[in-house]
């Protein structure tokens, strides 16, 4: 075969262009010399190459040749290729049943239910019998390494199942809580945390289609839901044009971010507002925020709207000033507590928790002292404390030395669990003597003659199951049962849990004159 016949056959599925350089390219080839050579002989040689070159070409293959046995492009296929792990047969649900296990935050148990209603739509039906189950979903986040460890021994232990799948239905549980993710990702780039990394920028719901979720969890029957983000605060709906030149955002007093301010779109404030008024009837909640969005018109709604719990969630991390310049929290403790004192003038009876971090990069024992103290002033309902984990890709993993030692920092997450417990025992006791109003959830777990419940700071009650006068009918004795509002009496409390006796069942609106 000719050198020019094997280049255009073996690029024929090019574009004219490449065919082109080609041509170009093999007749340069062909009329190389020395470079030592006379002028007389080039030229006489580059004549030669001519002719030579136009006798194969006249001889070679047409451009109508490649037109003719150039395939037609097919088109794509509507239905995308499963992923390589998964087969077609395996995307179907066919009836097979699915188990979901969660771990961690409430953002998790979202996401289990999104990944839910994509199987649902599948064909799989849900179990809660881990031992029918033809496929287990496990739900976690890589925030702390324990949790990625906690997945891999779960995983060990689930392998013994695989051979022993029971074929029995299990009855459909109601709900009585939603949870619906509002918003997602993190901007705030603090140095220890990860979840920018693994949840990506900010980014927003439009209020429209939160507002339709949650109308429709009432219609359902829910009685409380839950507002979702990792910066739930920091929500902002850009989808109305009309909005997206409004002032810039503010911030708590005292505090600053890692950004630069942004502006425009509908707040965190109008959308509590506006879900606020779907249903009287219906509690909302809202986590996780960060301290510096809570501006005081968020407090004043709070406050104003009975169906809005007087709990809120503020993540401290720690009771230095000197930490929190290092993990970028924008803050300092002298903030945090003005914060805190607004908060608790703005909401009186508001429960509070937080986040707290033990040994982390640098931390002294001075340090860790500061947030024992924060501890005793604040005097948090609820707490969520953790040792130190470094994580690959965040600050401080690139500039930061993770410097304490995994004793130290165990000792002193033990001895910051101690302190929590004993001032949220103190917290807690202030509501005996006190009715509360309480959200049946169902029979507690260690007593089949007790039911369990949440109150309005998110607090676990437990009362007796037994027979109590209705609000609006006193001549009926009713029993509660989950969904129902009741006013419970607390007679005694420990750092976690609140207990007494049932006084009647209510509504949200009725309690307000007991509260």
């Amino acid at each position: 075969m000719h050198p020019l016949q094997c280049v255009l056959q073996t690029q024929r599925w090019g574009p004219l262009a490449s065919v082109s350089w080609l041509l170009l390219r093999t007749c340069r080839a062909h009329s190389s010399v020395p470079s030592t050579a006379c002028p007389s002989l080039e030229r006489q040689q580059e004549d030669g190459v001519r002719k030579d070159f136009s006798s194969r070409l006249a001889s070679g293959p047409t451009f109508q040749h490649f037109l003719r046995s150039a395939s037609a492009p097919q088109e794509k296929p509507d239905m995308e290729d499963p992923p390589p792990y998964l087969t077609v047969d395996e995307l179907l649900g066919r009836q097979r049943k699915v188990y979901l296990e969660t771990y961690g935050c409430q953002m998790n148990v979202n996401d289990t239910e999104i990944a839910w209603s994509i199987l649902q739509k599948s064909g799989y039906l849900r179990t809660r019998n881990l031992q029918e189950a033809d496929v287990i979903l496990l739900v976690t986040c890589s925030i702390r390494e324990k949790a990625e460890q906690t997945i891999w021994n779960r995983l060990h232990q689930l392998k013994a199942l695989k051979t022993k799948r029971l074929r029995s239905r299990v009855p459909l549980r109601i709900g009585i809580l939603g949870i619906r993710s509002v918003m997602r990702g993190c901007d705030n780039m603090c140095s220890y945390c990860i979840v920018p990394f693994t949840r990506g920028r900010e980014r927003s719901r439009p209020v429209a289609s939160i507002l339709e979720e949650v109308r429709k969890l009432s219609e359902q029957g829910l009685k409380e839901v839950t507002l979702l983000g990792q910066n739930v605060n920091s929500f902002r709906d850009s989808s109305e044009v009309q909005f997206n030149n409004a002032v810039s955002t503010n911030l708590s007093r005292g505090f600053s971010t890692n950004y630069k301010p942004k502006h425009g779109g509908l707040r965190f404030a109008h959308l509590l507002d506006q879900v606020s008024r779907v249903d009287p009837e219906m509690r909302i909640r809202f986590t996780s925020p960060h301290p510096k969005d809570f501006p005081d018109e968020v407090l004043q709604l709070i406050h104003e709207r009975d169906n809005i719990c007087k709990q809120i969630h503020l993540p401290a991390q720690s009771g230095s000033s000197r930490v929190l310049e290092a993990m970028r929290r924008g803050y300092s403790r002298e903030a945090y507590v003005e914060l805190i004192h607004r908060i608790r003038e703005s909401i009186p009876g508001v429960s509070l928790s937080s986040d707290f971090i033990a040994g982390f990069c640098g931390e002294t024992e001075d340090d860790h002292l500061q947030t024992v103290s924060l501890l005793r002033e604040v005097q948090y309902n609820m707490g969520f404390l953790f040792a130190y984990s470094m994580r690959q890709k965040t600050r401080a993993y690139h500039r930061l030395k993770d410097d304490v030692p995994e004793e130290v920092k165990l000792r002193r997450l033990e001895e910051l669990i101690t302190v929590f417990r004993e001032e949220a025992t103190k917290a807690n006791m202030a509501s005996v003597g006190c009715t509360q109003l309480v959200l049946v959830e169902g029979h507690s777990k260690r007593s089949a003659t007790d039911l369990c419940g949440r109150n309005d700071g998110n607090l676990k009650v437990i009362f007796p199951d037994v027979e109590m006068e209705d609000v609006n009918n006193s001549e009926v004795k009713v029993r509660a049962q989950p969904g129902d509002y009741v006013l419970v009496k607390i007679t005694s409390t420990s750092s976690q849990t609140l207990k007494g006796h049932v006084l009647c069942r209510t509504t949200l609106k009725d309690s307000s004159a007991y509260c």
